[in-house]
C-alpha cells in the first residue's frame, strides 16, 4: 500500500490544539478556508483576464475550486488501486493554495516582488501560507493542519514536472522563502499537478471568449492527444496521471501526455499570457500597485501605529488602512512593525476592483460640491 512518508499524527498537527468534532481534520480545514475573508476575496481577483465583464470567464476563486475538485478526483482514482490517500486533504489544499495571490494575478506578484528587491522577496505560495497561518482572522490565522499548510506553500503552479514524490522530512514552514520545496504528502503533490491541469485548458476557453485566439489556432496534435475543450483536457490528464501512477510510488504523467502538456503550456504563454492586450493591462496594473505601495508606505512612515491619526484623513482609503493596522497590532508587534511587510500584506490582500478604487480616490480629486441654496 502506498501511503505518505509522515505519520498521520504529524500531518494533522495544528499550531494550537483543537477539540475533535464531527467534521474531521481536513474537512474542518476546508470550512475554515471557505469562511475566511482571504478566500472570499478571490472571487474578485484576476486569474488571467483582469476584471472580466463576462460571467463565464474564470476568476481566482473558480480556479481554486477547479484545482480542489481535480485533486480530489485523482486521489479517489488512486485509492481504487490501493493507495492510502485522503481526498478531503487534497481538496483543502486546493481551496487554500492561491489565497496569497495579490490583485492582478501574476503581474501583481511580479510587481510586489520587484518593489521589495527581487529574487524571492514576494512569492505567492509563501504568502498563501503566511495568510493561512498568521494574517487571516485579524492576525490569528486559520490554525490549519500541517499537511494542508505544507501543501499550500509547496504547490508551485509554474514549474512543470513529469514525476514527483513527497519529501520525506517534516519542514519548518516558517523559514521557507522559495519555490524549491516539494510537499510531504501525496495529496500535496497531486494538487501541484492539478494546478497545471486546471488552468491550461480553462485559459484556452477564456482566451477564445476574449477573442485572443480561435480553437483552430491550438496545435492539432494537442487537440488530438488532449482534447479541444477544457473538460476533455482535464479528463484526459486526470486519467493519465491515475494510470501512470497507480503501479508505482510517484505521481506521474506519461511521456506522451507530458509532451502535449508542455506544448499546450508553450502555446498559452505565446498566444495568451504574452498577448499584447494582456501585456498592456500588466503595465497598467504595475503602475497601480507601485503608486499604492508608495502612498501607504509614506502614510505609515508618517503615522506608524498611531492609528487615530489615520482616522482623521479626508481619504476613506487612509481610514480603512488605519483600521487594518489597528486590528493587526497584536500580530505586527511580534514582528517588530516592519513597514514594507505591513504595506505588502495590506496590498496583497486587495481585490482588483478595490486596488483600482484606492488608486482613483488617492490620485483623482473629488469634485467640489457647491451649496445649491447660495
Amino acid at each position: 500500500m502506498i501511503k505518505n512518508p509522515l505519520p498521520k499524527e504529524i500531518c494533522q498537527e495544528r499550531t494550537r490544539p483543537r477539540k475533535e468534532d464531527i467534521r474531521g481534520d481536513y474537512f474542518r480545514d476546508q470550512t475554515a478556508i471557505i469562511h475566511s475573508m482571504p478566500f472570499r476575496r478571490l472571487k474578485h481577483k484576476t486569474q488571467v483576464f483582469f476584471a472580466p465583464q463576462n460571467d463565464h470567464v474564470c476568476t481566482r476563486i473558480e480556479h481554486v475550486m477547479h484545482v480542489a475538485s481535480i485533486a480530489a478526483t485523482i486521489c479517489k482514482g488512486l485509492m481504487k488501486h490501493g493507495w492510502d490517500l485522503d481526498p478531503e486533504l487534497a481538496y483543502a489544499v486546493g481551496l487554500g493554495h492561491d489565497m496569497g495571490h495579490p490583485p492582478f494575478g501574476h503581474a501583481g506578484e511580479k510587481t510586489l516582488n520587484k518593489i521589495l528587491g527581487g529574487g524571492n522577496s514576494f512569492v505567492h505560495e509563501v504568502n498563501s501560507y503566511r495568510i493561512a497561518e498568521y494574517l487571516a482572522n485579524n492576525g490569528k490565522g486559520l490554525n490549519l493542519t500541517y499537511a494542508v499548510k505544507d501543501g499550500i506553500i509547496c504547490h508551485n503552479g509554474e514549474k512543470f514536472e513529469q514525476e514527483l514524490k513527497p519529501e520525506q522530512e517534516k519542514k519548518d514552514l516558517d523559514i521557507i522563502t522559495s519555490r524549491r520545496y516539494i510537499a510531504n504528502t501525496y495529496e500535496g503533490v497531486i494538487v501541484r499537478f492539478s494546478d497545471k491541469i486546471a488552468y491550461l485548458g480553462r485559459d484556452i476557453e477564456d482566451a477564445i471568449i476574449a477573442g485572443f485566439i480561435k480553437i483552430k489556432d491550438v496545435p492539432e496534435q494537442v487537440k488530438k492527444q488532449l482534447g479541444s475543450k477544457n473538460g476533455e483536457i482535464i479528463n484526459t490528464l486526470v486519467e493519465d496521471v491515475i494510470k501512470n501512477s497507480k503501479d508505482g510510488d510517484s505521481i506521474k504523467f506519461s511521456d506522451e501526455k507530458f509532451e502535449m502538456l508542455r506544448a499546450l503550456r508553450n502555446f498559452n504563454y505565446k498566444y495568451i499570457y504574452g498577448h499584447q492586450e494582456i501585456v498592456d493591462h500588466d503595465h497598467y496594473t504595475t503602475n497601480v500597485l507601485k503608486n499604492l505601495f508608495d502612498h501607504f508606505s509614506t502614510l505609515f512612515s508618517k503615522y506608524g501605529m498611531e492609528t487615530e491619526q489615520y482616522l482623521r484623513s479626508p481619504l476613506k482609503v487612509d481610514r480603512i488602512f488605519g483600521n487594518y493596522i489597528k486590528n493587526m497590532d497584536d500580530f505586527y508587534k511580534t514582528e517588530g512593525y516592519k513597514p514594507n511587510r505591513i504595506v505588502t500584506d495590506y496590498i496583497s490582500g486587495m481585490t482588483d476592483n478595490y486596488a483600482v478604487e484606492c488608486m482613483r480616490e488617492i490620485y483623482i480629486p473629488q469634485p467640489i460640491v457647491f451649496n445649491k441654496d447660495v
